[in-house]
């Protein structure tokens, strides 16, 4: 007998024919024999909703209070599928996250997971029934409603399967798996058999939305095979696990690309000692995440420092910067938001010599300018003209041959 937990977003139980789409899914691998456990997110919209409703009345919501507000959206999910499931003659119990006792800190709105009491959850599975949990959602040491950030559900699937000690965790969305680039740009992109965490991490953090960073770390962390599937296809759909199957041949596993990204560029600063903490000092104390960064040093002991934030924090930054400017006397100040980042991921770059010069190649074949590079074991970035996305990922896609499978 299996212990699998399933994961459906939003989409997947948007209408209530969707739920009891997924009542007849879950039954079926129930009457299979397979114990089941089933995350649900709140109906498509429904978050979104119920936002809308808290800054109507606070332009700033307080945050515990929107713990509350927003946990209510996956509580009608967990009702409406045990309804259907009952419905079907399948024994199913719905719990809220307070109910599994999903014990959380006090960071309301991006609450972390301490730790899961599984024994209601164990007793319901000996007695044949399908366990319903809200995603999303917990409680702090005090009984106070905390959530787990958007997208928040999958860390829940993730944690329930840790805690069960569950065969797979499987994350059912919109799409039939995890592709080796967005079929949107390449239409060519093939989907993935096989990701390892190390890879999937890497593509869910440079810009891949199939799946929540904070899930793939905690999968990763307690070794819980993941797999995405297809809520409305039958397929296998990619599993994502520690084995690096093929990584003889599998250079590169995938393309990932980011539009999110803002350029900032302060030139003829002081080269002297502390001046990069002098910079990013203050943008860390405005909470603005730095990604890339270059430091170019001129032969008038000066240096030109220039690095990379959130679009929607370009117009912050750079006040803050032309500040740092006239406290260090350095020159001009400019930023761009028209730009993008593309990287390669592929565990097997350890092993292999080149890649990084194959990948700047093909974009100077294709006449694409590279203005940043960072690299780290399995990736290398680089950001480069907005306009040059699309050409650029089908490029590589194409001279990484990643529309090939891989022979057996």
């Amino acid at each position: 007998m299996a212990l699998y937990i399933y994961k459906f977003g939003g989409t997947s139980v948007g209408t209530v024919e969707r739920i009891q789409a997924v009542a007849e899914k879950v039954k079926a691998a129930r009457d299979r024999g397979d114990q089941i456990v089933v995350v649900v997110s709140a109906m498509s919209g429904e978050t979104n909703r119920l936002l809308d409703l808290a800054t109507q009345i606070q332009e700033q919501p307080d945050s515990r209070e929107l713990d509350v507000l927003l946990s209510t959206g996956e509580q009608v999910t967990i009702a409406l599928l045990c309804m259907a499931l009952h419905h079907l003659g399948c024994p199913a119990c719905s719990y809220t996250g307070g109910q599994v006792r999903i014990l959380t800190d006090d960071a309301h709105t991006k609450a972390r997971i301490r730790s899961i009491d599984a024994q209601s959850m164990r007793e319901d599975l000996a007695q044949g029934k399908v366990v319903v949990v809200a995603g999303f959602q917990g409680v702090n040491e005090k009984g106070w409603i905390t959530t787990l950030g958007r997208g928040g559900s999958d860390t829940t699937a993730v944690a329930l399967a840790a805690a069960l000690q569950a065969d797979e965790c499987q994350i059912y969305t919109d799409v039939d798996g995890v592709y080796t680039t967005d079929p949107r740009i390449e239409p060519r992109a093939r989907r993935l058999k096989q990701i390892t965490f190390e890879e999937m991490l890497e593509m869910a953090s440079l810009g891949s939305k199939v799946l929540q960073i904070r899930a793939v770390e905690f999968a990763g962390k307690y070794n819980v095979p993941l797999r995405v599937l297809s809520s409305f296809t039958e397929g296998e759909g990619t599993l994502i696990n520690y084995e690096e199957s093929k990584m003889e041949q599998a250079l590169i596993s995938g393309i990932a690309f980011n539009r999110d990204e803002a350029k900032l560029t302060i030139t003829g600063v002081p080269d002297l000692p502390g001046v990069a903490s002098k910079i990013l000092g203050p943008i860390a104390e405005a909470n603005i995440e730095v990604d890339m960064i270059i430091q170019n040093i001129a032969g008038d002991d000066t240096t030109d420092f220039t690095f990379t934030v959130h679009r929607n924090d370009l117009q912050r930054a750079l006040s803050i910067l032309r500040t740092v400017r006239e406290q260090l006397g350095a020159g001009k100040v400019t930023g761009d938001d028209d730009i993008v980042k593309i990287s390669i991921v592929g565990v097997g770059m350890r092993s292999h010599a080149g890649i990084a010069s194959a990948m700047f190649k093909t974009l100077a074949d294709e006449g694409i300018n590279i203005r940043m590079i960072s690299t780290s074991e399995i990736k290398i970035s680089v950001v480069v003209d907005e306009k040059y996305l699309e050409l650029a990922v089908r490029a590589l896609h194409a001279a990484f041959h990643l529309d090939q499978e891989l022979p057996a």
